[in-house]
C-alpha cells in the first residue's frame, strides 16, 4: 500500500479511494472565469483542481480563487521556482513541479523548504517530452524504462532533502509505454501515484485511450489519484473519470443506467432518448446523497425490453412510436414517444 498524503482535506494513497482531478483551462489571471469553471467542476464531482501559474499575477489570483472554492487547489509550475514559492504563500494546497525544468538543486531545495514550512505536498511530475538528456541518450529515445528512471531519480533528489510529502506522476501519450513505465515505478516506490494518459486527445479518441490506459493501471493496483486529459470542457473529464471508476467497481454508482444497443426492431429514437436520460441522471446523481442506489433501463423494443425494464427500478420499453413505462416491476402506463423522457424522469423524482 502506498503512503498517505493529504492534499487539503483529500487523502491520496494509504488505501483512500482513488480521487478525481482536473485542470482549469481558462486564463489563470481571470479570477471570475476560474471561480466559475471550478464551481462547475465541483458540481460534476471534481475532488482536486489544478491551475497553471505562469507568472506572479497568476500566483496572486490563485490566492483569491482559493478563498472562493471548496476543493483543494494545486499550482502547476514550470521553470520558475519563485512561482512555486509564491503559490504556496498564497494558499496552494499542493504544487506540481518537474525538478528537471526548475533549474539548479538550490532552486529545487528552495521549493522544498517552502513546502516543508507549510507541510504542503509536492507532486513530482515527469513526462516523455521532458526527459533528461542523458536518460534519452542511454535508452536511445523515450522509453518506459527511461520514464521510470527519471521519475525515481527526481523523487530521490527530494527525498535526499529529507522531505517525503510527495506524490509522483509520469505520463506518456503512448498507452503501452505508460503502462510498462508505471509497473517499474510502482515496484520502486511507495509514494502515492497520480495516473493518467497525457495529451490523450479529443473526446472521441481520448476517452478510449484513457479508459484503456487508466483502467489497466487501476486493475493492476496502481494509482491513487487520477486525471482524464481531454481536449474538451474539463467537466467532461470528471464525468468520464467517474465512469471509469464505476466500471471497475472502485466507485459506487448511485444511479445505474442500462440501455440496449438497438437493432432492426427498434421503432423509437432510442439513442436520443438514452442520451437525454443520461444527461439528467448525471446531474441528479451529484445531489443524490445517501439514498439507496437505483437502476434505470431504457430499452428499445418489445422483445427483451419489457423483461429487462421490469428488473430495473424504473424503465421504459419502446414500441412503435410509444413506450411502456415500468416502476418497481410493474407497468405504469403507455405514453407517446415525445412524452417518454419527461414521464420517466417524473417517476424517478416522485420515487426519491
Amino acid at each position: 500500500m502506498s503512503k498517505k498524503v493529504m492534499c487539503g482535506d483529500v487523502a491520496i494513497g494509504g488505501g483512500a479511494p482513488v480521487s478525481i482531478q482536473s485542470m482549469t483551462n481558462v486564463d489563470s489571471r481571470d479570477e471570475k472565469a476560474l471561480v466559475e469553471q471550478i464551481a462547475r467542476l465541483e458540481d460534476a464531482g471534481c475532488q482536486i483542481i489544478r491551475m497553471a501559474v505562469p507568472d506572479m499575477e497568476s500566483a496572486e489570483v490563485l490566492g483569491r480563487v482559493k478563498r472562493k472554492i471548496h476543493i483543494p487547489l494545486v499550482a502547476d509550475i514550470h521553470f520558475d521556482y519563485r512561482l512555486a514559492i509564491a503559490a504556496m504563500e498564497h494558499g496552494a494546497d499542493k504544487v506540481r513541479i518537474n525538478p528537471g525544468n526548475i533549474g539548479s538543486i538550490d532552486r529545487v531545495r528552495a521549493v522544498v523548504e517552502a513546502a516543508r514550512q507549510r507541510q504542503i505536498p509536492i507532486r513530482v511530475g515527469v513526462n516523455g517530452g521532458s526527459l533528461e538528456k542523458d536518460i534519452v541518450e542511454k535508452n536511445g529515445g523515450v522509453t518506459a524504462e527511461g520514464l521510470a528512471e527519471s521519475a525515481l531519480r527526481n523523487l530521490k533528489l527530494i527525498e535526499d532533502m529529507d522531505y517525503d510529502n510527495l506524490v509522483i506522476s509520469l505520463k506518456s501519450s503512448d498507452v503501452r509505454m505508460n503502462y510498462e513505465a508505471h509497473k517499474i515505478l510502482a515496484a520502486g516506490t511507495n509514494h502515492p501515484i497520480h495516473i493518467g494518459i497525457t495529451e490523450a486527445g479529443t473526446p472521441g479518441r481520448g476517452k478510449v485511450k484513457s479508459a484503456v490506459g487508466i483502467g489497466s493501471l487501476l486493475l493492476a493496483g496502481i494509482g491513487d489519484t487520477m486525471r482524464v486529459s481531454l481536449t474538451a470542457d474539463p467537466v467532461e473529464e470528471i464525468y468520464f473519470a467517474k465512469e471509469i471508476l464505476r466500471s471497475l467497481g472502485l466507485r459506487k454508482s448511485a444511479i445505474n443506467l442500462v440501455s440496449c444497443p438497438t437493432c432492426g426492431r427498434t421503432r423509437i429514437n432510442l439513442e436520443g432518448l438514452a442520451n437525454e436520460v443520461e444527461r439528467y441522471l448525471d446531474e441528479l446523481e451529484s445531489t443524490w446523497g445517501d439514498r439507496p442506489g437505483i437502476t434505470v433501463a431504457v430499452m428499445g423494443c418489445a422483445v427483451n425490453g419489457p423483461g429487462e425494464a421490469r428488473e430495473a427500478d424504473y424503465g421504459v420499453a419502446g414500441g412503435d412510436g410509444k413506450g411502456l413505462l415500468f416502476a418497481k416491476g410493474e407497468i405504469v402506463r403507455t405514453v407517446p414517444e415525445a412524452e417518454i423522457v419527461p414521464a420517466l424522469l417524473q417517476m424517478i423524482k416522485e420515487g426519491m
